[in-house]
C-alpha cells in the first residue's frame, strides 16, 4: 500500500480541516457545516491511532455543531451576533471546568484505556470542549485557547504518526494567531 493510500482518510480530514479553518477565520456561519463532518472523518483517525479522547471529542463536536449552528442562525436573524470578550466570571468557570474535563478524562484514559498519551490527550481534549463552546459564543479568546490546543496537537500527532494531521494543525496553529488578529479587527468596527 503506497503511502498516499495508507493516510487517504487523513487527506479527507486535512482538506475538510483547511475548509473549517477559512470559515472559522471570516467567522462565517459555514464553519458550522465544515464542523459536522470533520468530526465523522476524524472519529476513524484517531480511533485507529490509538487518541480515545480525541475520537470520543468528535461526538461532542458534532453535538456542539448543531448548537453552533443553531446559536449562529438564531443571531443572523437578529441581526448577527457580535464578537465580544468573554466575561469574567465565564472564563473563570471555563477554566475551571476545563480541569475538571482534563482530570475526568486523563482518569478514564489512565484506567481503562491503553493510551500511551493520557495526559495530552485528555489535556487538548478539554481545551477542546472549551474552545468550541467560545467559538459558538463568539469570545474572541478561543482563539488563545486553540493556539495551546493545536501546538500540542502538532507535536502529539507527530509522536502518534498521523503526518497529515500534524501539517493541519500546524497550519491552524498559525492562522489561530492571524485569526485572532483579524476577529479584534472585526470587533472594533463592530462599534
Amino acid at each position: 500500500m503506497t503511502f498516499l493510500a495508507e493516510h487517504a482518510i487523513e487527506i479527507i480530514g486535512l482538506v475538510l480541516g483547511l475548509f473549517y479553518l477559512y470559515f472559522e477565520y471570516h467567522a462565517s456561519i459555514w464553519v458550522w457545516l465544515f464542523s459536522l463532518l470533520m468530526p465523522m472523518v476524524s472519529m476513524i483517525v484517531y480511533f485507529d491511532a490509538g487518541l480515545y479522547a480525541d475520537f470520543s471529542i468528535n461526538i461532542y463536536y458534532l453535538l456542539a455543531s448543531a448548537y453552533g449552528l443553531a446559536r449562529w442562525r438564531g443571531n443572523k436573524r437578529r441581526k448577527g451576533a457580535s464578537i465580544s470578550h468573554i466575561p469574567p466570571a465565564f472564563a473563570l468557570m471555563s477554566m475551571a471546568a476545563m480541569l475538571v474535563i482534563w482530570l475526568g478524562i486523563y482518569l478514564v484514559l489512565h484506567s481503562f484505556t491503553n493510551s500511551n498519551v493520557p495526559v495530552m490527550d485528555s489535556l487538548t481534549t478539554a481545551l477542546s470542549i472549551v474552545g468550541t463552546w467560545m467559538l459558538a459564543r463568539k469570545y474572541i479568546e478561543q482563539w488563545a485557547v486553540w493556539i495551546v490546543v493545536d501546538a500540542i496537537c502538532v507535536a502529539l500527532y507527530i509522536y502518534k504518526e498521523i503526518p497529515f494531521y500534524a501539517v493541519l494543525y500546524a497550519v491552524y496553529t498559525v492562522v489561530a494567531v492571524f485569526g485572532y488578529r483579524k476577529w479584534r479587527a472585526m470587533m472594533s468596527a463592530q462599534t
